[in-house]
């Protein structure tokens, strides 16, 4: 039979005792489940989550990773294609449910379920995402899976439209940001299905739009924390310029002090010279002192990042 195994149990993505009070009293509580505890929403129809699953273009002998299964819709759909699939499930009644739905069918032996946050827990090797996401984890589980080695082929994850909307814009779309850039910087990343709010129970709130993510295969050989650093600076104030959002209160006292750390470290000289004076120079060097991070794309930035590590400047 399926195997579950228990991880440590974690209410770090649990919301406050009094919404979850409030919640489940009007229609977001599931009758059966109480999924508001989690912020999950159930995938219901059917028509949708053979969509999902038929846009991994899963293949015999993959091994699938999915997170959130809830009681196993899309579950036993991956199981009818994939040679193997790990279920990371918070909610062990939703766990109990997914293995009782595959007891006694060919597919009981392909399945093992997690009981556990699926931000913390081990992953185990897999080819394939697949995710109906609590939205609340929306953003870590993306970077968890980012980070994660080795490379997987392709996830297929299902978010709040306005997330997925955040994660596939372009430089010089009002939706384009330091998330975009960030998860652009490791990966290519489209919009493949829009879906309904009634296609869950109970309905969201919202709308939901399911991506793909294809990681970039060999990763940037860029420090993540490097790239982010300096993209929290200039997306500060996206439309304001490059320039003016190094001139925020505190940033050079950071910049100075990151630079003086690292003089130190590679056993040379820390030298007197301003840091605005510094940083306004690759500024005019690289052409983007008047420049918005609003506009500017990944291959951009990156120039940027190095001009500033070329003149011993860093953001982590």
């Amino acid at each position: 039979m399926p195997r579950a195994t228990s991880e440590r149990f974690s209410r770090a993505h649990q919301p406050a005792a009094k919404k979850t009070e409030a919640k489940s009293s009007n229609s977001m509580t599931n009758p059966i489940f109480n999924t508001a505890r989690f912020g999950q929403h159930i995938l219901k129809n059917p028509a949708t989550a053979q969509k999902i699953v038929d846009s991994a273009n899963l293949k015999p002998t993959d091994k699938v990773l999915e997170v959130g299964p809830g009681t196993g819709n899309l579950t036993v759909k991956i199981l009818e294609k994939a040679k193997h699939v790990t279920a990371v499930e918070m909610d062990p009644r939703m766990a109990a449910e997914v293995i009782k739905r595959v007891q006694g069918t060919p597919e009981q032996h392909k399945l093992e379920v997690m009981i556990g946050d699926a931000i913390k827990v081990d992953f185990p090797y897999f080819e394939v995402c697949i995710s109906n996401t609590p939205y609340q984890i929306s953003s870590p589980l993306t970077f968890r899976l980012l980070s994660h080695r080795p490379l997987f082929r392709v996830a297929i994850l299902m978010f709040q439209r306005e997330f997925a909307m955040r994660l596939t814009a372009k430089p010089g779309t009002a939706l384009w940001s330091r998330l975009s850039a960030n998860v652009q910087l490791y990966s290519k990343v489209d919009n493949i299905i829009n879906v309904a709010r009634n296609d869950f129970r109970p309905p969201p709130k919202v709308e939901s739009s399911v991506i793909r993510l294809v990681p970039i295969d060999p990763p940037p050989p860029v420090k993540f924390e490097e790239f982010d650093g300096m993209n929290r600076i200039i997306f500060s104030r996206p439309n304001k310029t490059v320039r003016g959002n190094f001139q925020a209160q505190g940033v050079m006292k950071m910049l100075d002090q990151n630079r003086c750390t690292w003089l130190a470290a590679q056993e040379m000289m820390v030298d007197d010279k301003p840091i605005t004076t510094i940083v306004d120079k690759v500024l005019e060097e690289v052409g983007f002192s008047e420049s918005r991070a609003s506009k500017m794309d990944v291959d951009d930035l990156l120039k940027l990042l190095s001009a500033f590590h070329e003149a011993g400047i860093h953001f982590s």
